[in-house]
């Protein structure tokens, strides 16, 4: 939530594993970001005494239940989109931003961060094996569909970070400037030819969309306006069609989610829908028929608010062309945040940020059913897979 630049990284470091078991090649990876410097306390976003550090599971989902198969050190933070990791289409490597880290001046304060740590999922155990500099505030990215570049939105100072991809190595490779630093950055996604991104930008209430030739990435100028305060985003597998989250003034309304019609150019809005207070996730399912939600639903609120509720929701939408239209809905743990699918679209994690857990959820396309639940060492503050 700082000012930054981003400066070239010329080291790497591992930081301490704590295996559990190693990643099998059978797995479908998901890689959990746990944010251990902010808490809840009746509404207030506060810096606990002496936080543990940041950790990130590594969970397998291609097995029943969904089991932790590794964890590692690395900064991550509760601020920005829970689209705050990124892991590779072969699912060798992941990403990982952290926006906030505590402040050096204050411990009970937290400051810009503009870390992103690099981590081999192939090592045994998994492993950070660099980290990189971004922007001030790095928090949603994405890796382009070629594995060869990623692209990280840096929130507290209006750019997009670019960094090609060799051999598991990122190399800074400039930015993309919005010309207003207040103009927030959240998320950004690949349409699936690679050759066009989304950005959301929380700060004044666009997103953008930028041009990608080879290693060149520009603002086109081109955006769209939503509602208040885009936030997520999810882009079908197809490239038909995105939803992304706007996160609204955060008092207490009713909040949207919004749809991009991708088909026509330049891309625009063409219907929002009403859902719960402040949504957090919205991701795809992997066959780009229906996209999960996470709204936080007044449980981030004090308890004696009008609007406070004890959990968070998570919605399933029907995607019928551009129109939304809910399939299931069920409540989970507080402070919600990220959401994954299953490659076979059947189930569901989903983050809580208070509880330090991950419910998992079966879908059959017309009911949500908890079946499980993950604990994490740390709030668990963002989440993907390689299907994301």
């Amino acid at each position: 939530m700082k000012r930054h630049h981003w400066l070239p990284a010329k080291f790497a470091f591992a930081l301490a594993a704590l295996p559990l078991l190693t990643v099998t090649a059978s797995a479908q990876i998901a890689v959990s970001a746990n944010d251990n410097k902010a808490v809840l306390v009746n509404g207030a976003n506060v810096v606990p005494d002496n936080p543990a550090a940041d950790t990130v599971t590594i969970i397998d989902m291609n097995v029943k239940p969904p089991k932790v198969i590794g964890e590692v050190k690395a900064p991550t933070s509760v601020v920005g989109p829970p689209q705050s990791v990124a892991i590779s289409r072969d699912e060798s490597f992941a990403l990982v931003t952290g926006a906030i880290k505590v402040d050096p001046a204050d411990p009970k304060k937290t400051t810009a961060d503009n870390r992103v740590s690099v981590i081999d999922l192939k090592a045994k155990p998994p492993a950070v094996i660099a980290t990189v500099e971004a922007g001030a505030a790095p928090s949603g990215l994405s890796i382009n569909p070629a594995g060869t570049m990623a692209l990280v939105a840096n929130r507290n100072d209006g750019t997009v970070s670019i960094f090609t991809i060799a051999n598991k190595t990122l190399t800074a490779a400039g930015k993309v400037d919005f010309g207003n630093p207040k103009s927030g950055p959240s998320h950004v996604a690949f349409m699936p030819d690679g050759k066009t991104a989304l950005v959301t930008r929380d700060g004044d209430h666009r997103i953008s969309v930028l041009s990608v030739d080879g290693n060149k990435v520009e603002d086109t100028k081109k955006y769209m306006v939503a509602g208040v305060r885009p936030y997520s985003i999810s882009i079908s597998p197809k490239g038909t069609v995105a939803v992304l989250s706007n996160q609204g003034g955060g008092q207490g309304d009713t909040d949207l989610l919004s749809v991009i019609d991708l088909k026509v150019n330049p891309p625009r809005i063409v219907d929002t829908i009403a859902v719960e207070q402040i949504p957090e996730g919205v991701t795809m399912s992997p066959d780009g028929n229906y996209v999960a939600a996470i709204m936080q639903n007044g449980s981030n609120k004090p308890s004696s608010h009008p609007n406070y509720h004890k959990g968070s929701v998570l919605s399933v939408f029907r995607i019928n062309g551009t129109k939304l239209t809910l399939a299931a809905k069920a409540e989970f743990g507080g402070w919600g945040q990220g959401v994954v699918w299953s490659k076979d679209g059947k189930t569901l994690l989903a983050q809580s940020m208070a509880d330090k857990s991950i419910d998992v959820f079966s879908f059959d396309g017309k009911a949500l059913k908890k079946t499980g639940n993950i604990k994490v060492n740390g709030g668990a503050a963002g989440i993907r897979t390689a299907l994301d």
